[in-house]
């Protein structure tokens, strides 16, 4: 195991022993049963109801007879949705944290198996529920289960127009087990167990890869770019089976979306996110006029490393106290003083994770890279991904991942139904937790140099997400047009990726060392069922910032407020629940002022 930089203690694992107490558990199998059972009864009560398209003739015409149907559905779909997350999340942190487990691998199988018959039934659902929307408001005015699922229901409708016929639809739920999650899966089994030799201090070592990304932010210039140079080389020798897989999973959609009448590949994911093209298009548009200022940065940076023009494995170089690391507990203890500043319930949500294992914080082979959170709704907890290294910005990281926790954590007591939100409220609280641990970690600085690394972990997080997310938005953009009409090669795929870099990040870098590689481990391109997963950090962000404007000004009276907007992630539009604190998020104004304020801290960072 790897140790903690400081000290003897190892990183930590995450505990879901509290779930079951392992793979071969008889909790386990039990819960296998009992998934079992549910479906039955699902598939049963629907069967009986008649909840298929078309089928239910009274239903459509007596506002009544749906409201019962209705009612009777979410009930069994609410349990069945809460055992299914569990049993998935579960296997999930065996399998993203090993992906040589063949006994998690079958589990996970099994259970996608089980998945697919749900998702079948979803699809019978769907259709009826389309099939009744001439009836839908009379049915959900009483109250009741129906009324209060109201804005999931008519999504959900309104959404049945983009359904092909429903044999299709049962045939591509039931074909994705082997086509598109089989190809996200390849992608995760080869880049977590990749590896790849480093010379570092004249000593050749092999690290795993996901090891190898973490020294992009390194203190010793020569490591970074021995660790940029192995990397490259690295996906050198999969990028074949990763082109397979990407031309898999975006030429899946791409027939799909023909076949379900979506005018093009951003249709769907918008209406996932719920928020309208013209949103989009403001925001990347405002985004895009900020790049000039994000190239000074990036051209500061430059010269405080003594360089011409920054090539990319300085992108993360720190500065500053560069010397720096923290221990996990001197991280565990900076998030806990800062979080508890803001709001009890995030402190104490973040004490749990800390105290009770929620977070696996070890990079090893076979563990997938980057981070995330997942919830795990039979406990009420959240379990969060990491690869921590000791540097200001992995601290970031846990504060990002833990934000999603917290967004869980202000869900308690919502149905599964209810707490299904869009990609782009769901990076808000994480990107509001971000911001509230380096905003406080600026005002404590005890010098200009602890000020500059604290200000550097910042800014290449949000250059990040609005430079970087460009590039991967136009990447995804381009890959879809041109996968309409014909395979990719991997170099093709690279060449994409280098003209969207050059395009995005410009004079900021030198063009001489870019990342052409990067589609190959960034698993967001490889999802099976969330495409376009890039624009929603940047929404995540600037909505996020715009929202904490309003903390600074308003200060604890703020907190109730957002907590009950988190609540409510899973029940409105994004731009419905923006306009509780008075937010236009079509006009560009709203965006513009939070890429001020990110400004403001670049010039802080030029000044010093």
């Amino acid at each position: 195991m790897i140790t903690d930089p400081r000290t003897d203690e190892h990183l930590p694992h995450w505990d879901l022993t509290n779930i079951y107490p392992g793979l071969e558990s008889e909790g386990l199998r039990q819960a296998f049963g009992d998934l079992k059972a549910k479906l039955d009864d699902l598939e049963e009560y629907a069967r009986q109801r008649g909840l298929a398209r078309l089928a239910d003739k009274a239903a459509r015409a007596d506002p009544v007879v749906a409201r019962e149907a209705i009612a009777g559905y979410l009930e069994r779909a609410d349990a069945l949705l809460r055992l299914m997350r569990t049993m998935d999340a579960f296997i999930s942190s065996y399998v993203d944290t090993d992906s040589f487990n063949t006994t998690a691998k079958r589990l996970d199988s099994e259970l996608e198996q089980l998945g697919v018959r749900f998702r079948q039934q979803q699809i019978k659902f769907q259709g009826w529920l389309g099939g009744v929307a001439g009836v839908l408001d009379e049915a959900l005015a009483p109250a009741g289960p129906a009324r209060e699922h109201a804005f999931f229901l008519k999504e959900m409708a309104d959404q049945s127009r983009y359904m092909m016929s429903e044999a299709e639809e049962t045939l591509a739920a039931e074909l994705s087990a082997s086509g598109t999650n089989a190809w996200s899966r390849l992608q995760n089994v080869v880049c977590s167990q990749l590896t790849a030799p480093l010379d570092r201090n004249g000593r050749v070592e092999h690290l795993p890869v996901t090891v190898i990304l973490n020294l992009a932010s390194d203190p010793d210039p020569a490591v970074r770019r021995s660790a940029y140079e192995a990397e490259i080389a690295a996906w050198e020798t999969v990028k074949e089976p990763l082109a397979a897989a990407m031309n898999g999973v975006k030429g899946t959609q791409v027939s799909l979306n023909k076949r379900r009448g979506r005018t093009d590949a951003l249709h769907g994911p918008l209406d996932q996110s719920r928020i309208d093209r013209e949103t989009l298009e403001t925001m990347l548009g405002v985004m895009q006029d900020s790049f000039p200022v994000f190239r000074q940065y990036l051209q500061t940076k430059a010269r405080k490393l003594g360089e011409e023009a920054l090539p990319w494995w300085d992108l993360f170089a720190p500065l500053g106290k560069s010397e720096r690391r923290y221990t996990y507990a001197e991280a565990r203890d900076f998030i806990l003083t800062h979080f508890g500043k803001f709001s009890p319930r995030a402190e104490r949500l973040a004490r749990r994770a800390f105290a009770e294992n929620w977070i696996d914080a070890e990079p090893r082979t076979g563990k997938r890279g980057g981070a995330f959170c997942m919830s795990v709704p039979a406990v009420e907890e959240s379990r969060i991904l990491v690869n921590y290294d000791g540097s200001l910005s992995k601290v970031i990281t846990i504060a990002h991942e833990l934000g999603h926790a917290y967004n869980n954590e202000c869900q308690h007591g919502k149905t599964m139904l209810q707490r299904i939100s869009p990609m782009t409220l769901a990076e808000t609280a994480s990107t509001f937790c971000e911001t509230i641990v380096t905003d406080a970690a600026l005002a404590d600085a005890a010098s200009p140099e602890e000020e500059l690394a604290i200000l550097e972990a910042y800014l290449s997080g949000a250059t990040q997400v609005i430079v970087d997310i460009s590039s991967r938005f136009r990447f995804e953009k381009e890959v879809f047009e041109r996968r309409e009409k014909a395979e990719l090669s991997a170099d093709e795929l690279s060449e994409i990726m280098l003209r969207s870099q050059e395009a995005t990040y410009g004079d900021g870098l030198d063009k001489r060392y870019l990342h052409k590689y990067m589609w190959t481990w960034k698993p967001h391109y490889y999802f099976p069922d969330q495409h376009f997963y890039n624009f929603p950090y940047a929404f995540g962000l600037l909505f996020g910032t715009g929202l904490y404007a309003i903390y600074r000004e308003r200060g604890a009276s703020f907190v109730p407020e957002y907590e009950a907007l988190l609540a409510s992630t899973g029940e409105g539009k994004a731009a419905d629940l923006a306009a509780r604190f008075g937010l236009d998020i079509r006009k560009p104004g709203f965006w513009e002022a939070s890429i001020k304020v990110i400004a403001e801290h670049i010039r802080r960072f030029q000044a010093l």
